[in-house]
């Protein structure tokens, strides 16, 4: 069961903080309103300070939660920015999201709205209100919002809020479109070859057990290979689907995870392509947060849990504790070994001149451009290198069930012996 971290005020008015166990979001918020508490602030616990306490179901859960409850980037995105501009045009936030929920297509997120304005109705600041959503708002969202309330910069922070979000969701296109082909080209190599083996591998097989032939050793294994597959077909589907399962699983420890990142990050080209992305996004986060006037601390915090790489977050979380420890910001990141030159530089630099916002802007645009110029190399190269490949795996199973063919004297001869 997951745990959800709290912040209520109890019956005497005093601020209580905890953990709470629930099946879901919604039922820890209705445990803890049964109790008599008023409500502030309602997390999953593995959003915040409690990460990584969570057990493998606990994550499973958590997991189907933000499946169930999260809402696609590009709806936060238009939400954000709508939001933003109607804020600045003279509504407040609840006329402003109350609209928007009227015209919202998406039921699901049309719910969350709805109870946005009801909790801002209720007195609860924006941010206490979506902080109750983490499966669409996450940390780092709320803690912008809640800095743009502290310092009255509400609608600038939306702004920026909605250029960041739009920028991160058009990284992320780039990136996905690039994965499309060679996703695509494996898929189609998976089908062609279960066919051969399910279908034509059968058919030679019959035609050599007539001639009675010795079989070399590849065709053999081929052969047994497909009869696994001929007389196994269920058995196989559930083999493929216990190991996508399996394989999720290790994925969500933190042990599989890091090691399955880790090894992304190491996949050529596609990995130059996933790191460039990272660095943008850490850049970006890292920049729009200092902007926010939020604490360096938090702001390493929170850039931790949105980069989306158990590598780069365990990166990022000794360089947290090297700063706290006294460390200078660049300093801490150097040490990890992780992060490249041009950045540490512009960290580096950010931290003599004051400019640190400034300048991870702009390192943030120098990796999203060699993430595109990237891309647009992989594109020119990667279809004939997956034709090729493609080309190399067929042929060589083609060669293998016309090995004996190879020798179809030997054979026949050996059939009239």
């Amino acid at each position: 069961m997951p745990n959800f971290a709290y912040i209520v005020k109890d019956a005497k008015g005093a601020r209580v903080e905890g953990i709470i166990k629930a099946d879901t979001l919604d039922m820890a918020v209705e445990k803890l309103a049964k109790e008599g508490s008023t409500i502030i602030s309602v997390k999953a616990a593995s959003e915040g300070a409690f990460k990584g306490k969570l057990s493998l179901f606990d994550k499973l859960m958590l997991t189907i939660y933000k499946i169930r409850t999260g809402v696609s980037l590009r709806t936060l995105v238009f939400f954000t920015r709508q939001l933003s501009t109607m804020f600045s045009a003279g509504l407040t936030i609840e006329k402003a999201i109350t609209d928007l929920e009227k015209e919202e297509k998406n039921k699901r997120f049309s719910r969350v709205l709805r109870k946005l304005s009801d909790d801002i109705r209720k007195g609860f600041s924006l941010s206490e209100a979506m902080e109750q959503h983490p499966g669409v708002f996450n940390p780092l969202y709320v803690a912008l919002v809640k800095a743009g309330e502290v310092s009255g910069t509400l609608h600038t922070v939306l702004d920026e809020l909605s250029d960041y979000l739009e920028k991160i969701e058009d990284t992320r296109r780039k990136v996905m479109s690039s994965m499309a082909y060679p996703i695509f080209i494996l898929i189609f190599l998976i089908g062609v070859v279960w066919a051969l083996f399910y279908y034509i591998i059968p058919l030679f097989a019959g035609v050599y057990g007539d001639f009675g032939a010795d079989l070399p050793a590849p065709t053999i294994a081929a052969i047994k290979i497909s009869d696994f597959v001929v007389g196994h077909v269920f058995g196989t589907i559930l083999i493929v689907i216990a190991a996508v399962i399996g394989l999720f699983l290790i994925y969500l420890t933190d042990r599989g995870r890091y090691v399955f990142d880790s090894f992304k990050l190491k996949i050529p080209v596609i990995g130059k392509v996933l790191t460039n992305s990272i660095m943008s996004k850490f850049a970006r986060t890292f920049s729009i947060l200092m902007a926010a006037g939020v604490p360096i601390m938090d702001t390493m915090e929170l850039t931790e849990n949105v980069v989306q790489n158990a590598v780069v977050e365990a990166g990022v979380r000794k360089a947290r504790v090297m700063v706290k420890e006294g460390y200078g910001v660049a300093n801490a990141f150097r040490r990890t070994g992780l992060f490249p030159p041009t950045l540490l530089q512009m960290i580096a630099t950010g931290e003599e001149t004051g400019d640190m916002d400034k300048l991870l802007g702009k390192a943030a645009q120098f990796y999203e451009k060699l993430v595109d110029s990237v891309i647009d190399r992989l594109t020119s190269l990667i279809e004939p290198l997956l034709i090729v490949i493609m080309a190399g795996v067929v042929g060589t199973i083609i060669v293998i069930i016309y090995l004996p063919i190879f020798d179809l004297g030997d054979a026949i001869s050996q059939g009239f012996n």
